[in-house]
């Protein structure tokens, strides 16, 4: 295992924009509109440890391959670190240092006791056969056991894991420590400590995020056009609370291309991506299109739910919509953002929009530890309430400062982590 604990050990990429790049000019726009200690804003610039390990893998024709993790723990003053682990060719450690500082921000704008986590393995899980998927999660269990926890640090699944590699993660930790641990990780199955409506939280809260936006506006919801890119998870379960508000989901995508319909997709009739890969690009709408073009339709929201870096400053001048809600992480370029910002485009952030995975990971943690399983109601009604706080803590802020939704929302996150620092003190 190999820990890197200071500045000078984050080495710079070389792409136009990276995860940890776009989180560190996020932190001081936001540091501008605060009164905090210099000191406090160059602490959070940086991660406190990122953990690389090597994960050997036998491989079912009896080879042995060797793969990369990563775990990048940015900041705890709140509490444990949270995060996602992910499988996947590009996973690097400067991805998972950016991706974890979105991580400390989402939960404090939640206001959730967490801080920022973020792992992932670097492998291409499409090449890897169950058997090969649940050895690999094991032993990855295994390498990071030292530095995770229920009380240390919390991994959840993120893209190209899900509620199977966080049972064999749990059963891998369990296993070395001699006891049932199911506060180890989130997003299990429920019938081993899981919660009933984890996976669907990140779409309902981009829903009702969403819902709250149009509401805001004063628009008719049910004249209100919505495009929305990545019909998988989060894009799908956005989509179908939004059909059931009455809104007019006009066009979904997956990453084959994207279907249109003006008069309104039934989205509950359209299987998503991760039901039967392939449907959505294949359904049978009136018109076909590249998932560049949905984005550049002329509709009231657009909801980028796929992957990073989607809108750029090459495509923003052509983006119609008047409010994006982005549903996946870190969808739109700093120099996008200036574009919309400019154009008067309105962006509602990810670090709230699909903080309602974060929220029912917490409550999944809340119910482990104390052994007391929530109906699925309960879930919804927790995180209806605790998504409209959160709301109304950025509304105040966006209000009173008359800045952008994403510096309004940022704001409340670095106040609230800055607030902790100030109180807890620096350790001699």
């Amino acid at each position: 295992m190999t820990v890197s604990n200071t500045p000078a050990d984050q080495e710079k990429s070389d792409e136009p924009e990276s995860a940890v790049e776009t989180a560190r000019r996020q932190l001081e726009r936001a540091a501008d509109h605060l009164d905090v200690d210099e000191g406090i804003v160059e602490r959070l610039r940086y991660p406190t440890s990122v953990y690389r390990v090597t994960v050997p893998l036998e491989r079912d024709d009896g080879s042995r391959e060797m793969y990369t993790g990563y775990r990048a723990h940015h900041d705890s003053v709140r509490g444990p670190y949270k995060g996602g682990l992910r499988y996947h060719p590009d996973v690097s450690e400067e991805e998972c240092v950016g991706l974890s500082m979105w991580m400390t921000w989402k939960c404090a704008v939640m206001d959730i006791p967490f801080g920022g986590g973020k792992g992932g393995v670097v492998v291409d899980p499409k090449d890897l056969s169950a058997d090969e998927t649940e050895r690999l999660t094991r032993r990855f269990a295994e390498e990071l056991r030292p530095v995770i926890g229920p009380m240390r640090d919390i991994p959840a699944p993120d893209m190209g894991t899900g509620p199977q590699t966080m049972a064999w993660f749990m059963d891998a930790y369990s296993m070395q420590e001699g006891e049932t641990t199911p506060g180890v990780v989130t997003g299990k199955p429920p019938v081993i400590g899981g919660s009933y409506g984890r996976e669907e939280a990140p779409g309902r809260s981009v829903g009702i995020v969403t819902r709250e936006a149009i509401d805001y506006y004063e628009w008719d919801r049910k004249q209100t056009t919505v495009a929305v890119q990545g019909f998988g998870s989060v894009g799908a379960n956005a989509a179908r609370y939004l059909d059931d508000l009455g809104a007019s989901v006009v066009a979904v995508s997956d990453v084959d291309g994207a279907i249109y319909d003006p008069d309104g997709l039934d989205t509950n009739d359209v299987e998503d991506h991760d039901e039967t890969p392939g449907m959505v690009s294949g359904y049978d709408a009136p018109e076909t299109l590249t998932n560049d073009e949905l984005l550049e339709l002329d509709v009231d929201v657009l909801i980028p739910a796929a992957i990073g870096n989607v809108l750029t400053a090459e495509n923003a001048r052509n983006v119609s919509a008047d409010i994006i809600v982005e549903g996946a992480n870190g969808p739109t370029t700093s120099s996008a953002d200036e574009i919309f910002e400019e154009r008067g485009i309105h962006v509602i952030p990810d670090i709230i929009a699909n903080a309602g995975g974060v929220t029912v990971s917490y409550f999944e943690w809340l119910q482990d530890i104390n052994r007391r399983k929530w109906r699925l109601e309960r879930v919804n009604e927790e995180l209806e309430t605790e998504m409209l706080r959160a709301w109304n803590a950025v509304r105040k802020e966006y209000e009173a400062r008359d800045v952008t939704w994403r510096d309004a929302t940022y704001i409340v996150a670095l106040e609230r982590v800055a607030a902790a620092h100030e109180t807890r003190g620096l350790w001699p």
